[in-house]
């Protein structure tokens, strides 16, 4: 049993990474102004480029580095390269004046916040399992749920310190949270004995299942990412909204991806997880078509679209990844990896593939109404990860 300390530390890490995951898409009106960074549309979805790789890298090395080290140095490794990347994001202010060189610098920021996201997310996702052995979905859907809370802060935050004048407050916020998670962090055990009892057991490789759950979760990346990267500048090239209210509208989605994550796992004996995995995609559907199709000039309209979409959101990755360590039981630490890096392939191709497609003339409302397809695509093949598969033979009910 995990003492209360390292329950808490792991509920905590959850929130302190949605904060920096978002730090970046948080501050794009930041990037994008002419009078600070100056980034074009493909500019600052390459921001995303060098995050994805090392997201990718880290995910699927986690698990085998996992084994060698232990995944508690593994955690704290991801924490340090957070740190760093917030860091570096910090120092980039000082040469806004010299573009290329505060790009280099924004470039390695996002290339070390992949690498902690991929080292620290699954990591924690495990340790949530491990600890809560009766209550799997339940308890990696609060984990995400608390991720998701910091991904709502985020925004939040930036609206705070740019109308203090200082929109660096957020990383700086971001840096002191993270020395203070690393300094608790080193103390506790936090440790998987499964896992750890046989150092040098060769890890079975993953089956064929497991690739079923990665399509899954490269869709999801793809949804998720036009939402969370993409909607501050749809509001306020497309519906005329300000600084403050886009802001809104990204906490308005990471709030309800948020909501939505504590909802579905309070009444997850009333509705079950099956069914929300379901429904939801075809939810995110209808949320893109609103988005595609809203008026100019309507921001409060967006910003309910955006909401809607990240209710929409919520349940999917957390329950793909519970229903994979579930199913896969004998390489969970790998599935969670896994599905974190293809998730990261899908974030990729929305962050990086939108900003060419918006330099060269194509609208963000027509790329939010094919996205409604990529969505459709999901819920269809939510039927394939989440297949009913028979009891066995042992524990079925006897006929009469």
């Amino acid at each position: 049993m995990a003492s209360r300390a390292e329950t808490s530390a792991v509920y905590g890490a959850g929130i302190v990474q949605g904060i920096a995951l978002v730090t970046f898409p948080a501050a794009s009106t930041i990037l994008t102004d002419p009078a600070e960074y100056d980034l074009s549309s493909t500019q600052y979805a390459g921001l995303f480029l060098p995050q994805v790789i090392t997201a990718i890298a880290a995910s699927l090395l986690g698990a085998r580095l996992g084994d060698r080290f232990g995944i508690k140095r593994v955690y704290l490794a991801g924490l340090v390269a957070g740190l760093l990347s917030m860091s570096l994001l910090l120092v980039s202010q000082f040469f806004t004046t010299d573009e290329s060189f505060a790009y280099a610098l924004l470039l390695l920021a996002t290339a070390c916040l992949g690498a902690g996201f991929g080292l620290t997310v699954p990591a924690l996702n495990t340790f949530a399992a491990a600890f809560h052995p009766s209550g799997v979905d339940r308890a990696i859907l609060v984990l995400n749920a608390l991720l998701g809370l910091g991904t709502v802060l985020a925004p939040v935050f930036v609206a705070i310190f740019i109308g203090l004048g200082f929109w660096w407050g957020l990383p700086l916020t971001s840096a002191a949270m993270l020395v203070a998670l690393l300094a608790v962090s080193l103390r506790l055990p936090l440790q998987v004995p499964a896992r750890e009892t046989a150092p040098g057991t060769a890890r079975p490789p993953l089956p064929a299942r497991f690739w079923v759950y990665a399509g899954f979760a490269v869709l999801y990346g793809i949804c998720e990412t036009l939402n969370g990267n993409w909607a501050q500048l749809d509001m306020t090239s497309e519906l005329g909204a300000s600084t403050t209210e886009a802001a809104l509208a990204l906490t308005a989605f990471w709030a309800m991806v948020t909501v939505g994550r504590v909802v579905f796992a309070a009444v997850q004996r009333q509705v079950p997880p099956r069914a929300t995995y379901h429904v939801l995609p075809f939810v995110l559907a209808g949320a893109f078509v609103l988005i595609a199709f809203l008026p100019d000039d309507a921001p409060v309209a967006g910003v309910l679209a955006f909401g809607l979409a990240g209710l929409a959101c919520s349940a999917l990755l957390p329950l793909t990844i519970s229903f994979g360590q579930k199913e896969l039981a004998s390489v969970s630490a790998a599935v969670a990896g896994g599905v974190i890096a293809f998730y990261q392939l899908g974030y990729g191709v929305a962050a990086f593939g939108v900003g060419p497609l918006l330099d060269a003339g194509v609208e963000l409302p027509t790329i939010y109404g094919f996205a409604a397809l990529v969505a459709a695509a999901m819920g269809a093949w939510s039927f394939v990860v989440a297949r009913r598969r028979p009891a066995p033979a042992s524990v079925r009910p006897v006929p009469g």
